[in-house]
């Protein structure tokens, strides 16, 4: 009897039928099948939506950034159609200015005092008015309330909280036998003021943010803790906390950005004084130098100060949040 005939090594195989089946495909054996590309409307679709956001993200963010950076070399007189370039004197004369130092010094501590203030009063009235309590939402919307008001019209009420000679602050302080500051010539009271109201008017932002976040945090590792008897100070600390942990980096990055900011309150109320750059932030710089001074190119020149500082900071958060996540 004669031994079947040798097939070749690679060939195709045949069926049972007979018929020759089909050579091995380079997807097969669990190789990567290769995506197809995705058609044109899908693109076209992406660029529609898309191109209206980045169109005035160029002229309105991105354009006047570059034009600020170029005219913080030149020196400029608002009222001036002509500017001179003068380099980096204007970067020179900032540095070295006696009331630098000053003015610095109350742009960190306005930022850290309302960034810091916000961010645990928001959360500690969002813990609050997350539990079931009567009439919470309405207590939430009184809460809310100031953040949507103008900082112009909340500095103006808030002078006359803050008035040594008839405010509200006076007669809380004379019934319990205290004496009033004067907030409106001493400037570390003054910077107090400030602070208080902006952070009396931004503890709706913080607190609405918050209280998303701790309606959508996972309700099983509360049972579990509950089980496990721990206290409220435990719970809070281990449990609910670490939740929040993106929710508070958001809301730090956001609230930095907007007390930096921060103008109309300080206007309003002090005018950036008193005695001298009593409450003159850098933002407040900006506007004095610009449009009081018309010294445009040096306005330009803190501005941009302003920028890169607050870029190297959100840069530095977002990195140690990377890794914390990590």
């Amino acid at each position: 009897m004669s031994a079947p005939p040798l097939r070749a090594h690679g060939s195709s195989s045949t069926d049972e039928a007979g018929g020759r089946s089909a050579p091995p495909s380079a997807s097969s054996g669990g190789g990567a099948q290769q995506k197809a590309p995705r058609p044109w409307g899908e693109w076209l679709l992406a660029v529609a939506l898309l191109a209206p956001n980045l169109i005035l993200l160029i002229i309105f963010t991105y354009r006047p950034l570059l034009d600020n950076i170029r005219l913080s070399f030149y020196n400029w007189n608002i009222s001036s159609p002509r500017a001179r370039f003068i380099g980096l004197d204007n970067y020179r004369e900032w540095f070295t200015a006696r009331d630098t130092g000053i003015i610095v010094w109350n742009t960190v501590v306005f930022t850290v005092a309302t960034v810091i203030g916000s961010l645990v009063l928001g959360l500690l009235l969002a813990f609050l008015l997350d539990q079931k309590l009567r009439g919470r939402n309405f207590v939430r919307s009184l809460v809310f309330a100031p953040y949507v008001i103008s900082g112009a019209a909340i500095g103006v009420a808030f002078q006359f909280v803050f008035d040594p000679n008839f405010g509200l602050i006076r007669d809380l302080l004379l019934r319990i036998g205290q004496t009033v500051p004067d907030f409106y010539q001493n400037p570390t009271w003054a910077m107090v003021m400030v602070t208080t109201t902006y952070i009396w008017k931004n503890i709706g932002y913080t607190f609405v943010i918050y209280l998303a976040a701790l309606q959508a945090r996972r309700v099983e590792l509360d049972e579990a803790a509950e089980i496990d008897r721990a206290s409220a100070l435990t719970k809070f600390w281990r449990v609910t906390l670490p939740q929040l942990r993106p929710t508070t980096f958001f809301l730090s990055v956001t609230v930095l950005l907007n007390s930096v900011q921060v103008f109309d309150i300080i206007n309003v109320m002090t005018r950036g004084g008193p005695v001298g750059n009593g409450t003159t932030t850098m933002v407040f710089q900006v506007y004095q130098e610009t449009f009081v001074n018309s010294r445009a190119g040096y306005g330009a020149t803190v501005a941009t100060i302003m920028f890169l500082v607050l870029l190297a900071i959100t840069l530095f958060q977002v990195r140690v949040m990377d890794r914390k996540d990590m």
